[in-house]
């Protein structure tokens, strides 16, 4: 398209008018830009909502930092108030970084962990059900395994071969993926604490210990999945006896670190 001579007259002018005009008679023609300011939420909001639920209301990410003080946005893995009292087991801790416990990860779509396995401590078989874990040893060594879904068999294509478990021993600054979904588990095989961090990509990266879920089940169900192997009796028995997520594992270490009551000792229990 080729524009006319008065096409481009008459385009510039709607320009002129269309902008600010206080120049005196005479004066060259400012045009300037209006900008208006975000508007910045409330610190606090009605109805008592968490900071995490005020983030996720906020229009914009420029809304969100008006939100957020320069302190929200440092997370300390050393305070022991935020390890997961309860829920790490006798042999160990874990500390989660996740859009409840540190709001400032709210649109990001990360998160993390650090976890402390005492000697001969046992991460319970687990999946991450919204999450890939990258998970690097940064103290000591452990022991892992995943088993990833249906149809990887340790014979590529062969069902008569045995389902795969991958497993690796993981030292110092040495990393393991664990893939979303995937039931995997790690074990401290030495009398010292180890340590490692995990990344999520995910605000909320949850986790669920395959045996609790698998004994939540009504008796009738969870019998039938086992082959009728133990009666109910049994059953009962063993879900007193389950252990938290990190549990004192494998009998051979612990004996050979001195016993539960020195490993216990160990591990502040």
């Amino acid at each position: 398209m080729q524009y006319t001579s008065t096409f481009a007259i008459a385009f510039l002018a709607s320009t002129a008018s269309a902008a600010p005009y206080n120049q005196a008679p005479g004066a060259a023609t400012t045009l300037t830009t209006i900008t208006t300011p975000a508007a910045t939420p409330p610190a606090t909001a009605p109805g008592g909502l968490t900071l995490t639920q005020q983030l996720f209301l906020a229009d914009t990410a420029v809304d969100r930092f008006a939100l957020l003080g320069n302190e929200a946005f440092v997370f300390d893995f050393n305070d022991p108030e935020k390890k997961q009292k309860g829920k790490g087991g006798r042999g160990g801790d874990l500390v989660v970084a996740n859009r409840k416990t540190h709001p400032a990860l709210v649109g990001t779509g990360s998160g993390m962990a650090v976890g402390f396995l005492g000697p001969c401590g046992f991460n319970t078989p687990h999946v991450h059900p919204r999450a890939t874990e990258l998970q690097i040893v940064t103290k000591g060594k452990l022991t892992v395994e995943m088993v990833p879904e249906n149809g990887v068999f340790n014979v590529p294509g062969d069902k008569t071969s045995k389902r795969r478990v991958i497993h690796a021993d993981v030292g110092e600054n040495q990393m393991f993926p664990f893939y979303q979904g995937s039931v995997h588990t790690q074990f401290n095989p030495t009398c010292e604490t180890a340590t490692f961090i995990a990344s999520f990509n995910a605000e909320d990266f949850g986790a669920g210990q395959v045996v609790d879920e698998v004994l939540a089940f009504q008796d009738d169900i969870v019998l039938s999945a086992f082959g009728e192997s133990f009666d109910a009796s049994q059953l009962a028995a063993m879900r007193k006896k389950l252990p938290a997520s990190i549990a004192q594992g494998v009998a051979s270490c612990i004996a050979t670190c001195g016993g539960l009551e020195k490993i216990g000792s160990a591990n502040g229990s």
